[in-house]
């Protein structure tokens, strides 16, 4: 009844909250992962502390991760975006979804879920099809191996895929305001 405010249109416009809790951890997570683990392939040997690239050769040995230890030229250039564009967007998106119903994050949402996504196609591709019999370090050989090393990645799409979904589906987010003119 109309106690209960304007009924499922209201509803369905409003700013989708459990979805932005979900960015804002994924945001808020990806600072730190970022920073102190990914980041390592760019730095001159001996530049991280002892205890991070430590963490890192323990992560790249039990998943079977080589491309962290020794990336391919195309893995480094995507290690360079994620430093130059995509951590300094981290805090931004981090804050719009922790306030919430934050339109203007729309447009920037759409151009990182994009390029994410287009960049963890390349991964999860050479994940599954690269032959990492010839590499220095351990890659996957088995089925299993390379699906373990893809479920480390795929949260990587997957989130930034529902990020993309919901920016371009919901009400709340395609409803642009009209700005009046002078």
């Amino acid at each position: 009844g109309p106690a209960r405010g304007a009924g499922p249109s209201a509803a369905m416009a409003a700013a989708p909250r459990w979805r932005e809790r979900l960015f804002a951890l994924y945001f808020l997570s990806h600072i730190p992962i970022t920073a102190l683990i990914d980041l390592q392939p760019l730095l001159p040997t001996g530049i991280a502390p002892r205890a991070l690239t430590d963490l890192l050769q323990q992560y790249a040995t039990a998943f079977r991760d080589p491309m962290m230890l020794q990336p391919p030229e195309w893995f480094k250039a995507f290690i360079y975006c994620e430093a130059f564009l995509q951590l300094p967007f981290f805090p931004i998106a981090a804050y719009a979804f922790l306030k919430g119903g934050c339109r203007w994050i729309r447009t920037p949402s759409i151009i990182y879920s994009t390029h994410v996504a287009t960049t963890l196609f390349a991964i999860l591709a050479h994940i599954l099809f690269h032959d990492f019999s010839k590499s220095e370090h351990a890659g996957p050989q088995t089925l299993r191996e390379r699906l373990v090393l893809l479920s480390i990645y795929l949260p990587y799409l997957l989130i930034p895929l529902l990020l993309l979904f919901t920016m371009l589906c919901n009400p709340h987010y395609k409803h642009v305001e009209k700005r009046k003119r002078k």
